[in-house]
């Protein structure tokens, strides 16, 4: 079983081996979990969500900013 991950800025892919919560893989990528969307299909999906079995997420970096 794997993940495949799509990380944006910069753009690239990665596969992950096993069935995992988003939390633990996101530990496995060293990425804050505060610091993403992440997004299965047309959903967003929270840091207990368990993915595996062949799954794509995208991770996309949060924005944030107004006026000052």
């Amino acid at each position: 079983m794997t993940v495949r991950v799509i990380l944006r800025n910069p753009r690239r892919e990665v596969e992950v081996a096993g069935r995992r919560r988003v939390r633990d893989l996101l530990k496995d990528l060293d990425i804050l979990p505060e610091t993403v969307l992440v997004i299965r299909g047309d959903e967003m999906i929270t840091a207990d969500t368990v993915v595996g079995d062949e799954d794509v997420i995208e991770l996309r970096p949060v924005i944030s900013g107004g006026r000052a």
